[in-house]
This record gives C-alpha cells, sequence and structure tokens, in this order.
C-alpha cells in the first residue's frame, strides 16, 4: 500500500468480537507504522477501541437501536452513511463476516475487503466486498482477525496476539485498597452459569487467601444474585452499576478475575489480568479466552469445571493457595 494509508475497522459487536479485534490493531501499527487507523462500532462498545491508543478515531454506529425502530431511525442510518462516505479511507476491512457489518462497509468509498464466500459466518456478506480472503474457520476468532488483516494489507501476523489496550485511570472509590478478585457471575444464557453454591465455595476459599471478592452486575436480576453471594461470602463487595470504561478499571486491577462465558473475562484477560474463564455450555477452542499463559479456560460444552478445577488453576495462575 501507499504510504500512510488511512484504514478504517469494521468490527461492530459483541463485547467478545470487539476485543477480540484489537490485535488487528497492533498487528497494523507494527508492520505499517504510519498507518491511520479508524474503527466502526456498536455505541455501547465504543470505549473499547478508545483504550487502544493506535485507534485515530472511533465511529459508533447502533444497528441494534435501529433494529428496534428502524422506521424511526431511518434519517439517522443515513446521516451515519453520509458520514462514512464523506471521510477517506483507502481501504475499509470489514472482520466481522456479517450481513450488517458488510452493509456498513458498503457505505464506505474505499478498497472493500473482507471474507470470502466459505470464511464468512454470513456467505451473503461476501457479495459486498471489492475483495475477499479465505480464511479457515477451525481457528481462534483472534487469529481469523488478524490473518484476513495481514492477507488483505500485505503483511504475514507473527508472534502471540498484542491487544495494546491499558487499564483506564479512573477513580473508584468503592474498590477496596487490598488485592481482590472479581468474579463474573453474570452471563446473557442461563445454560452458561456455574452454580451460586460453586460461587460461595469459590469465594470463601478467596478470602482465606486474603483476597476481597469484588461482584459487579449488569441488571436487576444480576444485582440481587451478587447480593445473595456477597450474604454468603466474607466480606465481599457488590459493585455499583458500572459502566464500560469503569469495569475496565475494576478488571485492570485485580489480582485475579473468574468468569463465566462472557465479554468482561475477554476484557480482563487482554488487559492482562490472571483470568480463568469458566465454560458450560459452550467451547471455549474457537472463542474462549486468549491471551497467553495467564489465561486459562476451564470446561467445554456439558462439562462444568469443579471447584477443585479453579482452585488448582487460580494457584497456577498467580502462584497462591
Amino acid at each position: 500500500m501507499e504510504n500512510s494509508p488511512s484504514i478504517i475497522l469494521i468490527k461492530t459487536s459483541s463485547l467478545g468480537d470487539v476485543l477480540h479485534n484489537l490485535p488487528v490493531v497492533a498487528d497494523i501499527g507494527k508492520h505499517i507504522p504510519d498507518a491511520r487507523i479508524d474503527w466502526v462500532v456498536e455505541e455501547s462498545f465504543a470505549p473499547l477501541p478508545m483504550l487502544q491508543p493506535k485507534v485515530n478515531r472511533v465511529i459508533p454506529v447502533a444497528v441494534r437501536r435501529w433494529r428496534k425502530s428502524w422506521w424511526q431511525s431511518r434519517s439517522e442510518m443515513q446521516a451515519t452513511c453520509r458520514d462514512l462516505r464523506a471521510r477517506h479511507y483507502d481501504l475499509a476491512l470489514d472482520t466481522q463476516g456479517l450481513l450488517k457489518s458488510a452493509l456498513i462497509t458498503r457505505c464506505i468509498p474505499a478498497m472493500r475487503c473482507g471474507f470470502d464466500w466459505k470464511s464468512a459466518r454470513e456467505p451473503l456478506a461476501s457479495l459486498f466486498y471489492d475483495r475477499t480472503y479465505s480464511v479457515a474457520k477451525n481457528q481462534h476468532a483472534v487469529e481469523r482477525n488478524r490473518k484476513l488483516a495481514g492477507l488483505a494489507l500485505g503483511y504475514t501476523p507473527q508472534g502471540a496476539p498484542d491487544y495494546g489496550i491499558h487499564t483506564p485511570d479512573l477513580v473508584l472509590p468503592w474498590l477496596p485498597a487490598e488485592p481482590y478478585a472479581v468474579l463474573l457471575h453474570a452471563t446473557s444464557r442461563d445454560d452458561k452459569l456455574w452454580d451460586e453454591q460453586n460461587w460461595i465455595a469459590l469465594g470463601k476459599h478467596l478470602n482465606q487467601t486474603g483476597k476481597r471478592v469484588v461482584l459487579p452486575w449488569g441488571n436487576e436480576q444480576e444485582k440481587v444474585r451478587s447480593e445473595r453471594l456477597c450474604l454468603a461470602i466474607p466480606g465481599a463487595i457488590c459493585t455499583p452499576r458500572v459502566n464500560l470504561s469503569e469495569a475496565a478499571a475494576m478488571l485492570g486491577r485485580a489480582h485475579v478475575v473468574i468468569g463465566v462465558d462472557t465479554g468482561l473475562s475477554h476484557l480482563a484477560a487482554a488487559l492482562g489480568v490472571p483470568t480463568i474463564g469458566i465454560y458450560t455450555a459452550t467451547d471455549p477452542g474457537l472463542t474462549g479466552l486468549y491471551a497467553g499463559k495467564s489465561a486459562v479456560n476451564l470446561g467445554g460444552r456439558n462439562l462444568p469445571p469443579t471447584i477443585a478445577d479453579v482452585q488448582a488453576t487460580f494457584k497456577q495462575i498467580t502462584g497462591h493457595g
């Protein structure tokens, strides 16, 4: 590509998928140091690309909100498309491979690149790109994103993924001063949950090792569960409702994070925090935690890990019993 290329990434959602795209930015920065990188992302996840200093500009979209009232939102959709058309980019890279992301990519007057018919999550998306590339599906999402970007931009990604993000410098007065462990018990599907008695036993074990337990939540049902767990775990803290930037600050300062299959577990791993992923209904092989030896996946589809599994892994990655 020509000198100082302008590149726009399209990866709108979900939380874990957005995080899995961050190493693409670091790779581009390594191989094309003078590239200017913008990113189109769902408005609720906009704080995540902002944590990566090589991202020049974040362009929020509201596909989730637009879907609920597309007729009333048409003027906002048109304005977003006009904004994208008015900007100059050399290359638009859709690493999501869905129709919704392909339609956004189509608004951008640039060389539009994405997965080919056999590689895209929704094959029809491939019809909206100028150039398509074959990337095997039987590998982790992080590596699929990296390989697609390398094919489109003319380099070969090497080494471990670099997420390139740092813990936000925010004051959270409710966080304990002593070392703490964050337990992410909440997720979008009930079959991904881990039994509450397991969380209680784990919380008591962490308390015995000198770690305060911090229990965040995202909705009223999760808040009730956090409060219930707090009553059973000595010294545990039920957090206030936090936004994504505050969640990143909380996770980034933790001694360890232990969580079910949820985006915040991936955020903790991306921040370099020792993280244990608990899987009960999904296979972590393709979309599990992916951040080196400090991020460990336990369990799998219909194979929830035991308390002993989690305690042994906690000792392994933190050096504490």
